[in-house]
């Protein structure tokens, strides 16, 4: 089954629709986000995610917009 490309990533995506996109995975490293390897990626969504490990709205949003450049 192939997976559907997502148009835009939005702190509502799920990090499972986004980790097999190697620049977006290495954005989410050089921000600290290991998600990859952790079973809750294929639940959280990004903003969760982010927020569980400290990040306000404004990093958010700028890696938000990082994710979306690449």
């Amino acid at each position: 089954m192939q997976k559907t490309k997502i148009q835009e990533i939005t702190p509502k995506t799920k990090f499972s629709e986004v980790l097999d996109n190697e620049k977006v995975i290495e954005t989410l490293f050089e921000n600290g986000l290991f998600c990859i390897g952790c079973p809750m990626a294929s639940q959280e969504t990004i903003e969760q995610g982010c927020l569980a490990h400290g990040m306000n709205k404004k990093q958010i949003d700028e890696l938000i917009k990082k994710m979306n450049e690449k």
